[in-house]
């Protein structure tokens, strides 16, 4: 019989320290609450005094630090500056023991939870969950840590789905908050509600008025920087983005679109664009009003008009991008004629011209011209104003029918769902047989191609509606400019009713000028 010779264990598995060593283990604690309420400091304050006297207690321990996160609330632990300086710490060889209250507060997502676990036990550094009694180099350590993570994930869960549920309610009920901070033209009221800065109000509408006359978001900013006017965060610089934030933002005009956005997932908190996943609420009437409905309308319609011209436009008239060439296309342009003397004049003509061989024919018009002839156009445009009404109430119907997108939109949703469906059978079949990887490869890709596919056809389908909400849109503003207008006086030339009734003017050679109304009439007036 052979003779078998035990040599026992010199060395610890975990720390590698000698079996019989009497050194003492560093030690360190992690304490952190999840809000900077007064309460919550409390006991923020009163974990670190107790994991400080609970270290020092214990002969057996020498005393690191105990590392603390304050007034964080998260379920991942990237945000974390003591956590992960506690961390860098034990991972750096300077700690041996970390002694926290529980799982949850370690941290609150599984992959989290044993990501750290894992990569201290293989650096040495052991973890001792308090409430729970779990030592993480017991053999049962990993198991009980995945499950009480995972109730921890839950939890989270349920606290995110719950804060989810109290906004969506809010928005349901119509309760509008703003970012008050950031947000020029109004504070928060005595009743929590919004209300108007009179000061700051004036400078949104000064921003709105610049526009409507023809003036680009651009030179908007920059004549705000010149005044010294400070942008909504303070800054003494104004950028176009701020510019065309608040001329597109509805709650100038008194109302608000809830839930413009929404989490996608409670782990990563990150935020999307609602494009239909989730409802959105439309609160008429909500807060006191900076613009007046229908000027706003308008702004929406002329910045759409100009991002879909896609060219530069002058900010100096209301006729820029308005006048074409009858001969080549391009828009006119105003020149200034006798610019240092008594015969001064405006002009406006065709910017290629001068382009090329060719020379344009089309002739040089006046404002005053311009003027006249678009009044001679609106007064045999309504005419028949009744019969014209009830056809603009026809298009705008028609535009606001949106049941046939709505139906193909829905199929397209249900293919989408079917697709996602046969995507996860077909992982769950890689994960659990044994399938080439060369047919998963194709039969995922091709899945995927599919997917991408529908979805692309139903983002399609959402910009055609956007579309028609928005011709709907010019044509509700088209009509009430119509009904504006007093059929027993002579109509009277202003830039708004320029700006609401014409789409183009194409001007010819022989001195015709076609006007073309957002109705889609064209009617043709003569030099």
């Amino acid at each position: 019989m052979a003779n078998v010779t035990v040599i026992p264990a010199t060395k610890m598995l975990h720390s590698k320290q000698p079996v019989n060593s009497r050194t003492r283990r560093r030690v360190a604690g992690y304490a952190r609450v999840s809000t900077d309420s007064e309460e919550q400091l409390t006991s923020y304050e009163a974990q670190v005094d107790y994991y400080t006297k609970y270290i020092r207690s214990n002969p057996e321990w020498e005393f690191v630090d105990v590392y603390t996160d304050e007034g964080i609330s998260a379920v991942s632990t990237r945000g974390r500056e003591g956590f992960n300086r506690m961390i860098e710490d034990a991972l750096a060889g300077r700690i041996d023991l970390i002694v926290t209250k529980s799982v949850s507060r370690f941290a609150r997502n599984t992959v989290d939870s044993l990501t750290a676990v894992r990569k201290l036990k293989e650096h040495g550094t052991e973890v001792y969950f308090e409430k729970e009694g779990i030592y993480t180099f017991d053999s049962k350590g990993e198991l009980l840590i995945t499950i009480m993570s995972s109730l921890a994930q839950e939890e989270s869960r349920s606290i995110s789905e719950n804060v989810t549920w109290g906004q969506r309610k809010r928005f349901a009920d119509g309760k509008v908050t703003l970012p008050y901070s950031s947000f020029l033209g109004y504070r928060k009221g005595q009743d929590g509600l919004p209300e108007i800065v009179p000061e700051e109000a004036e400078t949104v509408r000064e921003i709105y008025r610049l526009f409507i006359q023809g003036k680009t978001v651009n030179w908007i900013a920059n004549h705000l920087t010149e005044k010294g006017i400070p942008s909504p965060r303070g800054k003494t610089r104004w950028q176009t983005s701020t510019i065309e934030s608040i001329l597109m933002n509805e709650k100038y005009k008194g109302s608000a679109i809830l839930q413009k956005k929404f989490t996608v997932d409670f782990l990563s908190k990150k935020m999307k664009v609602n494009e239909g996943e989730v409802p959105q609420y439309i609160v008429e009437e909500s807060h006191p009003a900076i613009i007046d409905p229908d000027q706003w309308k308008k702004v929406q319609d002329e910045m759409a008009v100009r991002k879909a011209r896609g060219r530069h436009h002058n900010s100096l008239s209301p006729f820029s991008a308005k006048l074409v060439c009858g001969d080549c296309g391009e828009f006119y342009g105003s020149k200034v004629w006798h610019s240092t003397d008594k015969y001064r004049r405006v002009i406006w003509q065709c910017n290629g011209k001068f382009k090329g061989e060719h020379r344009c024919g089309t002739p040089h018009l006046t404002e005053e011209e311009i003027k006249r002839l678009f009044l001679q156009a609106v007064a045999r445009l309504t005419e028949e104003r009744e019969v014209l009404l009830d056809t603009c109430v026809m298009l705008r119907d028609e535009y606001l029918n949106t049941e046939a997108i709505d139906a193909e939109c829905a199929a397209l949703n249900d293919e989408m769902e079917v697709v996602e469906a046969l995507t996860k059978k077909l992982i769950m079949e890689n994960a659990t047989t044994a399938m080439p990887q060369d047919e998963y490869n194709r039969k995922y890709d091709a899945l995927a191609q599919r997917y991408h596919a529908v979805e692309e056809s139903a983002e399609q389908l959402q910009r055609q509606k956007v579309t028609k909400r928005f011709q709907a849109d010019v044509m509700e503003c088209f009509m009430t400019e119509l009904l504006l207008i007093d059929a027993s006086l002579p109509v009277q030339y202003s830039d708004r009713l320029w700006l609401n009734l014409i789409d183009r003017v194409t001007v010819f050679e022989d001195g015709r000028l076609v006007f073309r109304f957002k109705n889609g009439m064209e009617i043709t007036e003569t030099l």
